[in-house]
């Protein structure tokens, strides 16, 4: 009986300090995830704070203080331009998400807005911030190069656009770098085929990026590993004849020399001849 008593006991124990242990982690938590009390406000004042808030650059205050102004004040004419602050100030602090959420959410509501066309801008520069490496997928250097191209699309006089322009230009530079390091990558494994796609896919895509030499001079290096003479040459003629004091020109002038005959090694009229013949 003595063992009964005590074994019930001990579970009716337990199960109370369990209950209390619960019920202060709920009340911890409800604690914790309380929202700050709602104190109404007039439109001047929360924007002044904003923007006292944005030129201190507490940006994470300025933007709470902007969208406390849309909160509050809805049908104001404070706002529309709180809206597209607030995206503004989440830029500047690197939240880039909450931004891009903030722009798309204004574009939608006010596409005749006189700032409309910095707020599509703001959303290319929030995606072009987090472009990451060539090592890493290259997804968010898309969705910047296509947020670019609609700037230009939409606002193609404007200073918005001339800047899209040259970070297009960056872009499509990072996208053929990505697609060299592959190439390289196949080429070092000894799959040519693979390497050749990749380096052609920088020629034909990229070529005005600062990769397209190095492409060339790959695929001459490519083709004399499968014994293609011919579209060596071809290419390396390409490659002299666009970039003729390129690094990437000598070596590969050098491969296709180790690769020719004996009779060309004394002989370099051939090249003339070959670019004549292609161009």
């Amino acid at each position: 009986m003595r063992f009964r008593t005590m074994a019930t006991r001990k579970p009716r124990a337990m199960r109370g300090a369990l209950s209390a242990l619960a019920a202060l982690w709920l009340l911890a938590g409800c604690a914790g995830s309380q929202e700050a009390p709602y104190v109404e406000r007039s439109v001047e004042q929360l924007y002044n704070e904003a923007m006292d808030a944005l030129k201190t650059k507490k940006y994470k205050t300025a933007a709470e203080r902007f969208e406390e102004v849309d909160r509050q004040h809805p049908y104001s004419v404070w706002a529309t331009r709180a809206q597209f602050m607030a995206a503004y100030a989440n830029y500047m602090r690197n939240e880039y998400d909450d931004a891009i959420i903030a722009l798309d959410r204004f574009i939608q509501l006010h596409p005749g807005s006189e700032h409309i066309d910095y707020a599509y801008y703001l959303k290319g520069l929030s995606l072009y911030e987090q472009v990451t490496d060539v090592g890493r997928d290259q997804k968010m250097t898309e969705l910047a190069l296509d947020a670019f191209q609609e700037v230009i699309n939409r606002f193609p006089d404007t200073t918005y656009a001339r800047d899209a322009r040259l970070k297009i230009d960056l872009l499509n530079d990072h996208l053929a770098g990505k697609e060299m390091e592959v190439g390289r990558f196949y080429l070092s494994q000894g799959n040519l085929l693979a390497a050749i796609t990749r380096f052609r896919r920088v020629v034909d895509r990229y070529q005005t990026t600062t990769h397209a030499p190095e492409a060339l001079h790959r695929l001459t290096e490519g083709y004399l590993a499968l014994g293609l003479t011919e579209e060596a040459r071809k290419t390396a003629a390409v490659l002299g004849y666009n970039y003729p004091g390129s690094e990437w020109y000598s070596d590969s002038y050098a491969l296709l020399v180790e690769g020719g005959s004996r009779a060309d090694r004394t002989n370099q009229g051939w090249y003339r001849r070959l670019w004549d013949s292609v161009f």
